[in-house]
């Protein structure tokens, strides 16, 4: 029958290194589908496996021992990593990896990238056993106060593929030197070491206070590759709390829409005739 015929995913990005073949699948929310090749591995998050078939092997480890597993820790990854390897001589195993919440999965070649990419917290998905997590600090107090981002930022360096992942559109920009870019605060992804990450007070009162923007914005200056994401975590998160109901009740969350009056005024309603 017709509806039993389910539709295969959309591949929007491939690629191949010398440890796997991988497929970036989806729309609105990614998966990331890996072929292993004989005797080869990939480094994963944990949590982030959806599917492996029969000939993978999963190995969790607290790799490059305590000291790296801490600075792993420190930029919002766990202390522990799961290589998953197929070791047999022929075909390929595959592995699918899937995000913590609905969003894009962003691959990023380092060797094109000149070896690193700084990026927001908690970003890695997966990589190549070849990519090494380290931390980023921000170069001020101003910066990882008010930039969005926190002080301390994820360092992504070493040779092959890496897997990071962000929320909503997906947007890239070649800065030139000199070229600078103003992006609200919490919607950098990942910047090149060689872009200058700042902080910029909004000018004017009524910006500042009525726009809605907040009061910084993150500047970004060239030369480099800097990533966007239109749907931060934190602001999804800060909708949905903002529809939640303020009291428990098992309370209807009403209509999709920037006001939720309504919803309000008919639990108030029900209220008055259960009286």
């Amino acid at each position: 029958e017709a509806g039993d015929v389910v539709p295969p995913l959309d591949v929007t990005l491939s690629g191949k290194t010398q440890e796997y073949r991988w497929m970036v699948m989806g729309q609105e929310n990614q998966i990331l589908e890996v072929d292993i090749f004989p005797q080869k591995a990939i480094t994963a998050e944990t949590g982030g496996m959806l599917e492996m078939s029969a000939g993978v092997e999963m190995n969790t480890e607290a790799r490059g021992g305590f000291m790296q597993s801490f600075k792993r820790m420190v930029t919002g990854q766990g202390i522990f990593l799961v290589q998953f390897s197929y070791p047999y001589d022929s075909g390929m195993g595959r592995v699918v990896f899937s995000t913590p919440y609905p969003s894009k999965i962003v691959p990023l070649d380092l060797d094109a990238l000149g070896g690193s990419m700084i990026c927001q917290k908690n970003a890695f998905l997966c990589g190549s056993s070849t990519v090494h997590i380290e931390p980023a600090y921000t170069k001020n107090f101003v910066s990882g106060i008010f930039g969005g981002e926190g002080f301390i930022l994820q360092k992504l360096e070493g040779q092959g593929m890496a897997f990071v992942h962000a929320g909503g559109a997906i947007i890239q920009r070649h800065l030139q030197e000199g070229e600078t870019i103003r992006v609200v605060t919490g919607s950098l992804v990942a910047f090149q070491p060689s872009v200058d990450f700042d902080v910029q007070r909004v000018q004017g009162l009524k910006n500042m206070f009525f726009s809605g923007e907040g009061l910084f914005l993150a500047t970004l200056t060239g030369p480099g590759l800097v990533i966007i994401q239109s749907l931060p975590f934190d602001r999804l998160v800060s909708a949905i709390s903002h529809r939640l109901p303020s009291s428990g009740g098992g309370a209807y969350v009403g209509g999709l829409g920037r006001s939720g009056s309504g919803s309000e005024e008919g639990g108030e309603e029900g209220e008055e005739e259960d009286r």
